[in-house]
């Protein structure tokens, strides 16, 4: 009999971002102190918005059971990969509107860590076009946190793409979230990621 699948937990980061991404190794150390470090990753995506969902759905290949957690453009990438795979999906300040959010960003970008750099090209934007989703489904499978104080995208374009999800509206706030060691708790609940067993069961004594 096939071993059962035990719930993962995915986050794809944003735009000019990486795994070193503050939230991420937040989680990942979270997750850890849980004992539950083999449950997490979190890939390097590539420029090419369609090579970086298909690196996800290839190599994680998410299921129902699982759950994605995008940040800006990775929240972006999460709806889209959601709703082919019936994976749930934590939205932290989603872009929802990529090609026409990044249509100023093309040519060379750096990366926010370290000293790399990508060409973001303008073929980028038709790869982002193809991926949006017009409407999410199933609403119940989506988390959205959603910053009144986003500086780069506006909140009420995120609430109105995903009215009447679970939805954290933050008052204040700003679109990297520095305020996510608050709601930690509260994504890993969502991403219903049980502790494992124990190894050594306690021994049932006759009463």
């Amino acid at each position: 009999m096939a071993a059962a699948r035990v719930p993962r937990l995915v986050y794809l980061h944003g735009f000019r971002s990486s795994p070193q991404s503050f939230k991420a190794r937040l989680l990942e150390r979270r997750l850890a102190q849980a004992g539950l470090a083999a449950r997490f990753a979190c890939p390097q995506l590539p420029p090419s918005p369609a090579r970086a969902v298909r690196l996800v759905t290839d190599e994680f290949d998410p299921q129902p059971h699982d759950t994605l957690v995008g940040s800006s453009l990775g929240g972006f990438y999460a709806t889209w990969i959601a709703e082919r795979t019936g994976c749930r999906a934590v939205l932290l300040n989603p872009a929802v509107t990529a090609a026409r959010d990044l249509a100023a960003h093309v040519g060379v970008q750096a990366l926010y860590h370290g000293d790399g750099e990508f060409v973001f090209e303008a073929a980028f934007l038709d790869e982002l076009a193809r991926l949006e989703v017009a409407a999410p489904t199933r609403r119940e499978r989506y988390l959205l946190v959603a910053a009144k104080g986003d500086e780069l995208l506006d909140w009420r374009d995120m609430v109105a793409k995903f009215p009447g999800e679970p939805t954290l509206l933050l008052e204040g706030g700003d679109h990297g979230l520095s305020c996510f060691a608050d709601l930690i708790e509260r994504v890993i609940e969502f991403a219903r990621l049980d502790p494992p067993p124990s190894r050594h069961e306690p021994r049932m004594e006759p009463a």
